[in-house]
């Protein structure tokens, strides 16, 4: 033992130093004075002598830098030079468009949970708050989304006016250009409501207030261009498209083939320098009522008008649609979701270059506008609707499901549907959490690059399986189309929101931890900059401080990972209360692990890694459920911790950690080079994986919450329509669900009656006037029976057509029908 002693000083030490991740000069003190102490108590002299030759050897080369850098730093740098990965150009802007909230906490292995929860609280401004309850409230009752998908394949026109006339379309614009001037927030809480009752309807108010290009205006358009054409917009004078994707280019947008070339042309009279556009776009969300295009090109200057450069690079430019030249095609037929939607062409159309998106001074930047616009867009537009469509999904769903009954029983009572019911209720919990922290983000003035393809993805995706549940819960009544089904169209619609905006197979295999991975990370970044610096010593100068910092970040890493895992993360400080202090601590360990897989996996791999796309998704749903789970403990705890939402927090989070366990295991388990991945798994799964899904008992309180009036139940209706009006079936089913609560024990008092007497009556009423008669009911109870069979009635009916009125549910009118024009 006195020989082990110094050598199990100099490991306890390290560990400490690491774990609390202290400078090398302290953990060098701390062994020194361990050894000290082991001289003093008897131990091995020898053994002694030779710890601190270790730590010698350790320390003072690295503690002096010019030793240090000649060393270590040096060839280092030649190495890393090596395994870097060439970066392109738009690579490279897309890295440096984006900034760095809460989520480089999540990915430094030890995250700082005062810094989150001190985050001001979600607060809507009392005119924002006016404007939900007055016309966003008013908006929805007017909408009949059955009249909009069948009848129409639009909105109606009064609708169009509507929107117009209430600046809808003018959220985001401030209001000394006639906009409404709401925060990310407001409009995170608008396009949720609206997405409630209809996708078209937030469809149709989303974009344009997302890459409209009322976005890309403020941000970098001309004073002149702001003057003329934000008023314009705002009020609906103007509405936009933008231009993107075309058939050969998808997710791939810096490979658009669309082209401009710079030359002499005629606007307005005058002979101006302008570009010649040629085009051919597809998918373009209100471009067959779109007054104003916003369109993304390569410009060229072949004949150098403009200087040396040719290819100019991704330009951006303001087509207005009455253009010489402009053809807006047919419309496209999105999956029953008939929002305008459809293609845009044109051949050698010429705009001066004053209508480039910021002037001739933002020629060339337009990659760069986009990636800082897509991620405001993608931070809000498809998660609040994926939300808003979750949300009104788990109640209506809720309240169904305790009023239809088969075998004498509610359908939500069987443990099958409730597992669904659970799944609904959690998954809608996390994406409203979601979809609001990452509008928080927007409004703290954060560029989210990597929070808004979180949100985007397992939004969108959660939701298409809250419409999968819905749909399985409701049975018949989810698959008859017709103006009383609340979610067939929703159903019908989700593969949409899932294609959109970065294809969610190319969001999570390349984006979410691609772009992690760079920006999160608190030193990768750094020694990338440092290795492009042509000047090999100023080089070593600036690769030196981020290579040691990282060094230490990962020992720090493994020795957390490890005991994290040997005591599944239940010792150690964590904020929050009694209930959420023990997920604060489940979500430091799966951060150090995330970390330390990370640097393992881009020292191993290299410039490979980026084409390790399963590696890559399965890092990225380490990350993403880290954000999701830290958004709904933010939430919670600003909502003031109440216990009746505990349910639903434990079932969001112990599903998001199964996932994370699942994605790490299957991380480790694939691990290109497999003694790399055991040796990983030894550290981050000492004892095995544990964490497992939700379990029966938590889903069945999770699923009693939505079959019953209760606090949680009404926090998770919050934010979306649920008013009982003749155009929304959703709102009136859930206004039934306390009144069948109450009518229960009548119920099953008369079922018991008609059960164990002699009743001849067959019909329902003739059997309640004999129950009246016979004294089994009262006639007050009488009353509340007949309104049970009312409302049961009207929930479980489904609708029935006339022939003719089924064709017109098939047939597409392949020319604009004249409401769309009069909209435009």
């Amino acid at each position: 033992m006195s020989i082990a002693l110094p050598f199990l000083a100099f490991l306890l030490a390290g560990a400490f130093a690491a774990y609390h991740r202290l400078r090398l000069a302290y953990w060098a003190a701390i062994t020194a004075t361990l050894l000290v102490a082991c001289w003093l108590l008897g131990a091995n002299r020898t053994a002694v002598i030779v710890a601190a030759a270790l730590v010698a050897v350790i320390a003072v080369p690295l503690l002096l830098p010019p030793l240090r850098k000649a060393l270590v730093t040096s060839p280092a740098l030649r190495f890393y030079r090596k395994i870097l990965p060439p970066l392109s150009q738009t690579e490279r802007i897309a890295l440096e468009s984006g900034s760095v909230g809460f989520e480089g906490e999540l990915f430094s292995g030890d995250p700082d949970w005062k810094q989150l929860l001190a985050q001001p609280k979600a607060q809507l401004t009392a005119e924002e708050q006016a404007f939900l309850d007055g016309p966003v409230e008013e908006l929805c009752r007017r909408t009949n989304d059955w009249e909009i998908t069948h009848v129409l394949a639009d909105l109606p026109p009064e609708t169009w006016e509507f929107i117009k006339k209430n600046k809808f379309f003018g959220m985001i614009i401030p209001k000394e250009y006639g906009g409404l001037g709401f925060s990310a927030l407001a409009h995170h809480k608008v396009i949720q409501k609206l997405a409630s009752v209809s996708s078209v309807l937030s469809s149709t108010v989303g974009v344009p207030n997302s890459l409209g290009p009322g976005e890309l205006l403020m941000h970098y358009g001309t004073q002149e261009q702001k003057d003329h054409y934000l008023p314009r917009l705002a009020d609906g004078r103007e509405v936009p498209c933008f231009g993107l994707t075309g058939p050969f280019a998808g997710s791939d947008a810096t490979s658009i083939p669309d082209y401009g070339i710079v030359c002499s042309g005629e606007w307005n009279g005058a002979q101006v320098l302008g570009v010649k556009l040629t085009f051919d776009k597809r998918y373009i969300t209100l471009a067959p009522v779109a007054t104003l295009i916003g369109l993304a090109f390569r410009m060229y200057d072949p004949d150098g008008l403009l200087g040396d450069k040719r290819d100019i690079g991704i330009t951006l430019a303001l087509v207005p649609r009455d253009t010489p030249g402009v053809e807006i095609g047919r419309r496209h037929f999105p999956l029953n979701s008939t929002f305008q939607n459809g293609p845009i062409r044109g051949r050698e159309i010429f705009v001066p270059l004053s209508q480039l998106i910021g002037g001739e001074e933002f020629a060339g930047k337009g990659w760069l506008m986009l990636n800082e616009c897509l991620s405001i867009g993608r931070s809000i537009t498809l998660p609040s609707t994926a939300s808003g469509g979750g949300k009104i999904g788990a109640v209506v769903t809720g309240a169904y499901a305790r009023i239809r009954k088969q075998f004498g029983l509610s359908v939500g009572r069987f443990e099958g549907v409730e597992e669904a019911l659970s799944r609904i209720a959690g998954k809608a919990y996390a994406t409203s959490a979601l979809s609001q922290a990452t509008a928080m983000a927007v409004d703290r003035g954060e560029k989210p690059a990597v929070p808004s393809a979180i949100a985007k993805y397992h939004c969108t995706t959660m939701g298409r399986e809250i419409s999968g549940d819905v749909m399985d819960v409701l049975g018949g009544k989810g698959i008859i189309l017709g103006p009383r089904n609340f979610a067939g169209r929703s159903w019908q619609a989700s593969p949409i929101a899932i294609t959109v905006e970065g294809a969610n197979i190319m969001t999570r295999s390349l984006l979410i931890f691609g772009q992690g991975a760079i920006l999160c990370h608190p030193w990768v970044l750094k020694e990338m900059k440092a290795a492009q610096n042509p000047d090999l010593k100023a080089g070593v100068a600036e690769f030196d401080r981020p290579l040691f910092g990282h060094i230490g970040f990962a020992i720090s890493n493994a020795v957390r990972s490890f005991w994290f895992g040997l005591t599944a993360a239940r010792i150690g400080s964590a904020p929050g209360d009694a209930y959420t202090r023990r997920f604060f601590r489940k979500l430091d360990r799966y951060s150090a692990n995330l970390a330390l897989i990370a640097d393992v996996s881009m020292l191993m791999l290299g410039g490979k890694l980026k084409f390790k796309e399963s590696l890559s998704g399965r890092l990225g749903d380490v990350l993403s459920n880290l954000y999701i789970v830290s958004a709904m403990l933010k939430r919670y705890h600003d909502e003031g911790a109440p216990a009746s939402d505990q349910p639903l927090l434990a079932w969001a989070i112990h599903d998001a950690v199964h996932k994370i366990e699942l994605a790490l295991s299957a991380a480790l388990r694939n691990f290109p080079i497999r003694p790399v991945g055991w040796l990983l798994w030894a550290l981050v799964f000492p004892w095995g994986r544990r964490a497992e899904a939700p379990g029966d008992r938590l889903s069945h309180r999770v699923a009693a919450l939505l079959m019953t009036p209760n606090e949680a139940r009404d926090r998770l209706a919050q934010g979306v329509f649920t008013t009982p009006c003749e155009n929304n079936p959703a709102g009136r089913i859930d206004s039934y669900l306390s009144k069948a609560v109450l009518a229960e024990p009548v119920e099953r008092k008369f079922l018991k009656a008609l059960k164990n007497s002699d009743i001849e009556a067959l019909e329902f009423t003739q059997q309640l006037d004999e129950g009246v008669r016979e004294g089994w009911i009262t006639a007050e109870e009488r009353k509340q029976l007949e309104e049970l069979r009312a409302i049961t009635l009207d929930t479980i009916t489904v609708d029935d057509f006339d022939p003719h009125e089924l064709r017109a549910a098939t047939y597409y009118d392949r020319k604009q029908p004249a409401h769309s024009r009069e909209a435009a």
